[in-house]
């Protein structure tokens, strides 16, 4: 097949069949463009900082900036600067209720259905290099274990001085180049991953696929590399993340996400994967360390991480008010936690951060706030769910389209899960994940297969072995 294009190979019936929005209604984005020109109220003044953001390349809407500095004794302090969204969407307004409506941004590899209107999420409210910017603003003292020992958050004016990306901040890290801001955080990070594992957080390293045009009007699948920086930038954010939910659960009012414990059935079934996989789980070693200490590059590594995600389902939001839930933990992080560092790019995000800075103000939470908490798990719920589905569409989309040329031909293969007479598998070169025919095929295993099915309309590839 001749491809002609991009146009012909655009993402319009997925944008179609799932119902994602075009344009933002014309009194919410008539009042995104009046809250750009409003001032920013009275805050504290930390454009001094010399804060600096990571995120993936070419990104504009720049929800976290960040600061480490190194104190006596081992200690550490953390400044992680947050766009204050707060300040430009009016309560019950038509662009709240917009953003409402959406819940959050999607990904799409021909542009993004954005949850603010890009004025805000790409301009005003966005954490742009050398562009002063409201933000909220939490400041962590830790101790040289690396856990809080203080914790201050509050609204500012914030100045970000470079905007970089995972792979370049890698790469100074290894040559020892690291920007000053920054220099702290392979060491900060790494405390912080001990204390995760210490906790029993469940870390899983499986291929991470991403679209990407090639430059001839045509798409690609990558694998993105991981890189340590990844991990240490989490950290960060999972820090801030677990500092709000303690904030509103001492105040026994907010909004954190949840995850129950994974039953003892599962940690099981996944011992029995591992014995299968002929990987070694010595006594008293939790799924987390085990899972973490796997090289993510063998076929055995693959299968169990992929086998391990029935311990990380179940997640959802849990708002409160009055009273603390009864679940309030979890589990893949093993602690409480909250989302409040993306809230240009998340809805719930937004709503906890405010909650947050009324009770270390002291202050009542608005009624306004207190009415939407109980909406929020079903709006977040809801527009998870259409991520999700978004996200696995668009994947398949560009799988069929890389391989329809292909069918008949044969590749290597890692097999991910095997059930009764078929397995998913993982072809690294293109990088593909499908279904296979076969009977018994082997979990963890290389193997070959051919291309049987490629299937652009229905999204759908499949293989046989050989």
């Amino acid at each position: 097949m001749i491809r002609t294009g991009r146009a012909e190979l655009d993402f319009s019936g997925i944008r179609t069949e799932f119902g994602l929005p075009q344009e933002f209604p014309a009194g919410a984005l008539a009042e995104a463009e009046r809250a750009v020109l409003s001032a920013p109220g009275e805050r504290e003044d930390a454009t001094a900082l010399p804060f600096v953001t990571i995120d993936p390349p070419g990104a504009k809407d720049l929800d976290q900036a960040l600061l480490i500095e190194r104190l006596p004794g081992g200690k550490f302090r953390v400044h992680y600067a947050i766009a204050d969204v707060g300040g430009f969407v009016v309560p019950g307004g038509a662009l709240d209720a917009e953003v409402r409506k959406r819940g959050q941004t999607l990904y799409l590899p021909d542009g993004n259905v954005p949850l603010h209107p890009t004025v805000l999420s790409e301009g005003a409210a966005s954490l742009l290099p050398t562009q002063t910017r409201p933000a909220v603003l939490w400041t962590f003292d830790c101790g040289s274990d690396g856990e809080p020992e203080s914790v201050r958050v509050r609204r500012a004016l914030v100045r970000s001085t470079a905007q970089f990306d995972y792979e370049s901040v890698q790469a100074t890290i290894d040559a020892g180049t690291v920007h000053p801001s920054i220099e702290a955080l392979p060491d900060f990070g790494r405390l912080r991953r001990e204390r995760a594992l210490d906790r029993g957080a469940v870390e899983l390293q499986l291929p991470e696929q991403e679209i990407e045009p090639n430059g001839d009007g045509d798409w690609k699948l990558v694998l993105r590399p991981r890189v340590e920086v990844d991990a240490w930038n989490a950290e960060i954010s999972l820090l801030t993340g677990m500092a709000a939910a303690k904030i509103m659960l001492d105040a026994r009012v907010g909004v954190i996400r949840t995850l129950p414990d994974a039953d003892e059935g599962a940690v099981e079934a996944i011992k029995r994967s591992a014995q299968a996989l002929n990987v070694p789980w010595a006594d008293g070693v939790s799924p987390a360390k085990l899972l973490a200490g796997l090289d993510p590059a063998r076929p055995e590594s693959l299968a169990l991480f992929v086998d391990a995600t029935r311990l990380l389902r179940g997640a959802g939001y849990t708002a409160f008010n009055g009273t603390v839930p009864e679940i309030a933990t979890h589990a893949g992080i093993a602690a409480s936690y909250a989302h409040v560092t993306a809230p240009l790019r998340r809805l719930v995000d937004r709503f906890a951060t405010e909650v947050c800075l009324a009770v270390t103000e002291g202050r009542e939470v608005p009624e306004w706030l207190q009415q939407a908490l109980p909406e929020l798990p079903g709006l977040m719920g809801g527009s998870d769910a259409v991520a999700s589905k978004v996200d696995r569409a668009c994947l398949d989309q560009v799988e069929a389209w890389v391989m329809e040329d292909r069918v008949g031909q044969e590749f290597d293969a890692v097999v991910l899960r095997s059930e009764g007479n078929g397995a998913d598998v993982f072809v690294p070169e293109p990088p593909v994940m499908g279904r296979c025919s076969g009977e018994d095929i082997p979990e963890g295993e290389r193997i070959r297969v051919r291309l049987v099915q490629a299937d652009a309309a229905r999204r759908k590839v499949a293989f046989e072995v050989v």
